[in-house]
């Protein structure tokens, strides 16, 4: 099958299963319990860390955390973990050195970069207090509204590269577009999908568009290191579960971030 079908039919079946569990809690739970396995498995595979003890660890904090209401308190402190090894990602995607990890190493960036921010994904679509599955929709249309025109604009009319050493085909010129349709979606979405205050919006295409193409590039990083171009096979032409949710496992923490600031400052 030609390959460019092949991608095409994968991402369409991948959205519609996004899609159709998110609407209800009970599916979307599942649906990302089955990703966090996925992810830690290749996760595991990317760092050669044996998967044993990180498939336990995932288990009981995807069951404890996600699957139960936690106490805001308690919700705060998984971000402050989430966010502590965001910030050592982000120092690993800039040092030019590739050694191998410690294995403590290992396991901090396991928990840190892609249980905990799983985590924090089922419970943004709750922050009302109540499963809102539009809100879970709403972010998924915009990573894909932000990686589509990244890819459309950069195709187009990119020159400058955003990050040769890591990504060689990401151009700040596509940056940029992804970046201003992704703002355009999320007018689009605040007024006329989920009806919430266009400014809030607006900030959390900013947050998903700037940040998650971090997290593409701190994903990169993780391959080059390990010597591989997916991180899986899963899904035929895209590569594995960790290609596809990279930016939105990244960002997640930072749009968790800016909903508590919210429920703050209100």
């Amino acid at each position: 099958m030609n390959e460019t079908l092949t991608r095409t039919l994968s991402g369409i079946v991948y959205i519609l299963i996004l899609i159709t569990a998110s609407l209800y809690l009970h599916s979307f739970l599942l649906l990302f319990g089955i990703f966090l396995l996925l992810a830690v498995s290749e996760f595991c595979q990317l760092v050669q860390l044996k998967k044993t003890a990180p498939f336990l660890i995932a288990i009981f904090g995807y069951a404890l955390f996600a699957y139960f209401d936690v106490s805001r308190s308690s919700a705060i402190l998984l971000l402050l973990a989430a966010l502590f090894v965001s910030g050592k990602c982000i120092a690993f995607l800039f040092n030019a050195n590739q050694r191998p990890f410690a294995p403590t190493s290992k396991f901090v960036y396991l928990i840190g970069y892609v249980i905990l921010p799983i985590i924090l994904i089922t419970k943004i679509p709750c922050i009302d207090g109540s499963f809102n599955p539009k809100i879970i929709i709403s972010i998924f249309i915009l990573i894909w509204a932000n990686d589509t025109f990244a890819f459309v604009v950069g195709k187009s009319i990119g020159k400058h590269k955003l990050f040769e050493r890591i990504s060689p085909k990401k151009t700040i010129e596509g940056f940029l577009g992804g970046l201003v349709f992704a703002a355009v979606f999320a007018v689009l979405i605040a007024k006329f999908f989920i009806f919430q205050p266009l400014f809030n919006w607006i900030i959390i295409s900013l947050i998903l568009s700037a940040i998650g193409t971090i997290g593409d590039l701190v994903e990169s990083k993780f391959k080059r290191v390990a010597g591989v171009k997916d991180s899986g096979k899963i899904m035929p032409g895209h590569g594995g579960i960790l290609d596809r949710l990279d930016s939105i496992i990244f960002a997640a923490p930072f749009v968790f971030l800016f909903y508590q600031i919210l429920y703050y400052v209100s």
